[in-house]
């Protein structure tokens, strides 16, 4: 017999018909917000003094792609590959060289790759897709590779001359446990992406004192923390 599933053991995904206009898939409420998100980061970004056009855009994509991700749209997908290649290159100009390989080599991919996954794994009613309970073995090889990409990653960065080392080496960690956990469909993957955007929030705010115009990429990952607890709540 088929297990059953409470409603918030699942993480919904988009329908292909959404691609047309995702934006009327949202509330009022949601709408508010998005708007709101998106005014914040631009007073801020022109306030500080040093407007930063790629700054910029890099933030909005991300939050909305973070609003229709709670929306279930498959266009958070397409926007995130898109704030990853942006998110890349306002890393590699900070030298934070783990951000960029991170993001270019394992966020970009996994929104590709994530889709793929739960597109075959749907529930019944088809928009949503079942979680896997973790297995000892999974718990076992996540600790074990997960140990292994923080000791060659570390190594990698220290050559690199990473600024902020620890945390940088750290946020390579978190992320590879959320994405893996994302592709095993594990609803602990919410644990994971909070953790890594309290290490991200850490990095960007000390990237900020040195350079002001990254304070709105610390507003994204705030925002971006405020939703992964909500997820966390729900599982």
């Amino acid at each position: 017999m088929e297990k059953k599933y409470k409603k918030n053991s699942f993480i919904s995904i988009g329908r292909l018909n959404q691609l047309s206009n995702p934006i009327r898939y949202l509330t009022l409420k949601e709408k508010l917000i998005w708007i709101c998100s998106l005014s914040i980061i631009a007073v801020t970004n022109i306030l500080i003094g040093g407007f930063d056009f790629l700054t910029l855009i890099a933030s909005c994509i991300g939050v909305t792609s973070l609003i229709l991700a709670a929306k279930g749209n498959v266009w958070s997908q397409i926007l995130m590959i898109i704030f990853s290649v942006l998110y890349g290159i306002i890393s590699a100009q900070f030298h934070y060289w783990g951000e960029m390989i991170t993001y270019l080599g394992m966020t970009m991919p996994m929104a590709i790759f994530s889709t793929i996954t739960w597109l075959k794994n749907l529930s019944e009613n088809g928009k949503e897709v079942k979680i896997q309970e973790l297995k000892g073995q999974h718990i076992i090889i996540l600790l074990l590779s997960s140990m292994l990409v923080t000791f060659l990653f570390y190594n990698i960065l220290a050559r690199l001359k990473t600024p902020n080392l620890i945390f940088s080496t750290i946020s390579i960690t978190t992320s590879y446990l959320a994405a893996s956990l994302t592709m095993l469909r594990s609803p602990y993957y919410a644990i994971g992406y909070a953790a890594n955007n309290l290490i991200l929030i850490t990095l960007w705010t000390l990237a900020t004192l040195q350079n002001p115009l990254y304070l709105s990429v610390i507003i994204i990952f705030v925002i971006f923390y405020n939703r992964r607890k909500e997820e966390q709540e729900l599982t």
